[in-house]
């Protein structure tokens, strides 16, 4: 009989434990809305200002992560790749400002040197 009573005490102690741990997390953790409201003023109206854009960024990111993982590399290396060719880009865009303004130096270098 002790042996059995054992058994229950640990089942009713294991029950306890299961049920009664996440329920009482989820009764002492805070909504949302709560912890919204405890946030200073200030960081308040930031928070509510990036919000949509930092949703976006997020978006934007899942969807490079499923345009990553179509692909039959890794993401790790797909990313990578579409980092290098962002980045080939910035430096042709920045090559190509370059070139502009060394055009419109010489451009105004024979100007002057036409009216001298």
């Amino acid at each position: 009989m002790s042996r059995a009573g054992t058994w229950l005490k640990m089942l009713g102690v294991g029950i306890v434990i299961c049920v009664g741990g996440p329920a009482l997390v989820e009764k002492l953790r805070p909504t949302d809305a709560e912890l919204i409201q405890r946030y200073n003023p200030e960081l308040r109206e930031r928070s509510m200002r990036e919000g949509d854009r930092r949703a976006q960024e997020f978006d934007d990111y899942v969807t490079k992560l499923k345009e990553w993982s179509k692909s039959d590399k890794s993401i790790w290396f797909a990313a990578k790749e579409m980092e290098e060719k962002r980045l080939a880009e910035q430096q042709a865009i920045q090559n190509q400002a370059k070139e502009q303004a060394r055009i419109q130096r010489e451009e105004m270098r024979k100007e002057l040197m036409g009216e001298k």
